[in-house]
């Protein structure tokens, strides 16, 4: 099981993609590393338009960041993980949609790329064991830790809940 992960602040509601990191050459021997995190954050709602505008937002993010050899398996993890929390964290009418409210955060570290989505919902993730090769649903958890180094949860404060999922940045395929 992992332990959880505790990402750097939100950014902020918008959705700004940082800049592309310049080519860098190493720095000189015994200079201090410069290791901070960059973060992209991206507002979902609740409609059908959430999901392709998260994988979006990703492929974006993460050719800013130069890193499309990321691409296939963070797109994966975070259609997933937004899917999960547009099913079950959205109120159950349709009228109470608007009150609906997550958030997609994507973390660069030193070695990986953390793919965190908040919602509202105290609903935790439920792993269910497949007992189909050919079972259609709740594979989604189980797509995200092939995929990923790491993956877990944590409870909100004083609601709702992250979920997260950690992808190596050197040796994604």
């Amino acid at each position: 099981m992992s332990l959880p992960v505790h990402p750097a602040p939100w950014s902020g509601p918008g959705a700004e993609v940082p800049p592309a990191r310049p080519a860098k050459r190493p720095p000189p021997a015994g200079a201090p590393r410069r290791d901070a995190p960059l973060t992209a954050t991206l507002w979902l709602t609740g409609d059908d338009h959430g999901c392709a505008g998260a994988r979006d937002f990703t492929g974006r993010t993460l050719a800013a960041w130069e890193l499309e050899q990321c691409r296939d398996d963070a797109l994966a993890v975070v259609s997933e993980l937004v899917g999960n929390a547009v099913l079950h964290a959205r109120p159950p009418t349709p009228a109470d949609e608007t009150a609906f409210e997550a958030r997609l955060k994507l973390t660069l570290r030193p070695r990986h790329l953390v793919c965190a989505v908040t919602d509202r919902s105290d609903s935790l993730p439920l792993y269910r064991p497949l007992t189909s090769p050919l079972q259609e649903y709740g594979r989604g958890l189980h797509i995200v830790e092939a995929l990923s180094e790491h993956w877990g949860w944590t409870r909100g404060n004083p609601t709702g809940k992250t979920v997260w999922a950690m992808l190596p940045t050197r040796s994604c395929p």
